[in-house]
C-alpha cells in the first residue's frame, strides 16, 4: 500500500514547524513534501542584525535538507493550485515548471510587502521581508556614508545621509534603531565634513512608536531611538516618493536616496487565486486549520485567517510567535486526518514579544512583565537563541566578536537595487534581470538608483 502524500507549500514559520512535526509524528508512514523557493528557513526577528552588519546573512538561515529529515524538499515556488484535482503547480528556480500530486495539502505560504498607492513608492522604496532586502540594504547604506565621505556638495552629502524608514512597528523600529548604530559605526571609519551625523527618521500614521505593543515598552523604544538621535515622527507619513526624496503628508520634503518601507504585510496573494473565502486576503480555516469543504487541505501563517477562540469573532495576528505554533498544530491535525492520534483546535496563549533596539538595549514584556534596558536586551537574545530551530552557537558567536571587535563594514555588490523590487510576491528571492516573471511581480526597472 503507497503511502499517503502530505504536501507543504512554504517553509516560513508555520511550513518548517508543520514539516518538522510530521516528519516526528508520521515516522516515515506518509511522503513528506515541502515546495519553497529557497533552501533554508529564514529567522526573519534577526534579519535587522544582517542588515546592520552584526550576523552573517547564513546565521538567519537554517538548512532544510540538514534539519528536517524524511522530508523532499522541492524547489520552487507555487503559482497554481488545484483543489479538485488535489495538484500544486509551480516554477523552479530556472523557470521550469512541475506539478506535484498530494493527499493532504498544508498552504503555509507566508506573506509579502504591504503596498499602498503612494506616488513614487514602488518605484523608489523598498522593503524588509527577505535577505536579499537586507543584503541591499547593508551594502547601499554603507555606499551612501562612503559617497557622503569624499562629496564636495552639502546637498549630496546630507541627501545621502539621510534614512527614512516609513513604519513604527516591530520591523521598522528594529531597522532604524539597528542602522542608526551602523551608521555612526560607519562614520567613525569614514569621517563626515563639519561634524555631520548621519540622520535616521522614523515615520508612522500611528500616534506612538510599536503601536501594538504594551505603552510602556512603546515610550520605552520611543526614548532609546530619540535618545540615540533618531528622528521619530508620528502622525505623519509618506505623500509622494522620488529619486531624490520623499514629500510628507505633513507638506515638508526631505532629501533622501533611501527610503525602507516596513509598513506592514500582506497574505500571498496565492491564495486569493483558490476560489474560497478570504479575509482581508487571508484564506478563511475553522479552528482546526481545514479549509471549510475540503478536509484534505489545511492553511496556517499568514496567509490564513485562524479564528481566534480567546477572542470570538476576531482572527489571530499576523505574526511569527502564531505561525510557529499555527504550524505544529496543522501538523497534529493533518496526522490526526491519516488516523494518528487526536486533532486539537488551535487556542494560544500570550507569551508576551520582544523588540531589539540594539546594543544593549530592547523593550520585552516576557509573560506580561513589560522589561527594558540591559535586562531586557538580555531577555530578548535568550529568546531569539532558544526559539531557533538551528545556528545558535554561531549567532552567540556572532554576538561575541560584535562585543569585542570592530564592526565589518564594506560594500560586496552582491545584490543591487533591480534585484529587490518592492512589489515582489517573492522577498526571498533576488529578482535577476532576463530571468522568467515571479509571480504578482511588476515589471521592474533595469536601471540602478542606489
Amino acid at each position: 500500500m503507497s503511502r499517503p502524500r502530505i504536501l507543504i507549500v512554504g517553509a516560513g514559520f508555520a511550513g518548517y514547524r508543520a514539516a518538522r512535526t510530521l516528519s516526528r509524528l508520521t515516522r516515515n508512514r506518509a511522503e513528506i513534501t515541502l515546495l519553497n523557493p529557497t533552501d533554508y528557513f529564514l529567522y526573519l526577528p534577526l534579519l535587522p542584525q544582517v542588515a546592520a552588519g552584526i550576523l552573517e546573512p547564513r546565521r538567519v538561515t537554517v538548512s532544510v535538507a540538514g534539519t528536517l529529515r524524511h522530508v523532499r524538499l522541492v524547489l520552487g515556488e507555487a503559482d497554481g493550485i488545484d483543489l479538485d484535482a488535489r495538484t500544486v503547480h509551480y516554477t523552479d528556480p530556472e523557470g521550469q515548471g512541475g506539478t506535484l500530486g498530494y493527499d493532504r495539502l498544508v498552504l503555509a505560504v507566508g506573506s509579502v510587502n504591504k503596498l499602498l498607492p503612494i506616488p513614487g513608492v514602488a518605484e523608489n522604496a523598498h522593503g524588509f521581508r527577505g535577505l536579499p532586502e537586507a543584503l541591499y540594504l547593508r551594502d547601499h547604506v554603507t555606499r551612501q556614508v562612503e559617497l557622503a565621505a569624499s562629496a564636495d556638495d552639502p546637498k549630496s552629502r546630507t541627501s545621502r545621509c539621510t534614512f527614512v524608514v516609513v513604519g513604527a512597528g516591530y520591523t521598522g523600529t528594529e531597522v532604524a534603531a539597528q542602522g542608526q548604530l551602523f551608521t555612526d559605526a560607519l562614520v567613525r571609519k569614514h569621517p563626515l565634513r563639519q561634524g555631520m551625523r548621519p540622520r535616521w527618521l522614523l515615520l508612522d500614521i500611528a500616534p506612538r512608536v510599536l503601536p501594538e505593543m504594551d505603552e510602556r515598552l512603546s515610550r520605552t523604544a520611543d526614548r532609546v531611538l530619540r535618545r540615540r538621535g533618531v528622528d521619530v515622527r508620528m502622525g505623519v507619513s509618506v505623500k509622494e516618493a522620488t529619486h531624490d526624496g520623499v514629500l510628507l503628508t505633513d507638506g515638508e520634503f526631505i532629501d533622501s536616496r533611501t527610503l525602507v518601507w516596513c509598513v506592514g504585510v500582506r497574505p500571498d496573494p496565492l491564495v486569493e487565486g483558490l476560489g474560497r473565502p478570504l479575509e482581508r486576503g487571508r484564506l478563511l480555516v475553522d479552528p482546526y486549520l481545514q479549509v471549510p469543504g475540503h478536509p484534505d487541505v489545511f492553511a496556517c501563517g499568514d496567509a490564513a485567517a485562524v479564528p481566534d477562540l480567546e477572542r470570538p469573532g476576531q482572527y489571530t495576528p499576523m505574526t511569527a510567535q502564531h505561525a510557529w505554533r499555527q504550524g505544529k498544530v496543522a501538523a497534529v491535525n493533518v496526522a490526526a486526518s491519516l488516523g494518528l492520534g487526536s486533532r486539537r483546535p488551535y487556542r494560544h496563549r500570550d507569551l508576551g514579544f520582544v523588540v531589539d533596539l540594539g546594543g544593549a538595549q530592547a523593550a520585552a514584556n516576557p509573560l506580561g512583565v513589560p522589561l527594558s534596558g540591559p535586562l531586557a536586551g538580555g531577555v530578548t537574545r535568550g529568546y531569539h537563541l532558544a526559539a531557533m530551530p538551528g545556528n545558535r552557537i554561531r549567532v552567540a558567536a556572532d554576538w561575541l566578536l560584535e562585543a569585542v571587535l570592530p564592526r565589518q563594514a564594506v560594500q560586496l555588490g552582491l545584490v543591487r537595487s533591480w534585484n529587490v523590487p518592492l512589489d515582489t510576491a517573492s522577498p526571498e528571492l533576488a529578482r535577476v534581470p532576463g530571468a522568467p516573471a515571479q509571480s504578482g511581480t511588476e515589471k521592474s526597472g533595469t536601471e540602478d538608483h542606489s
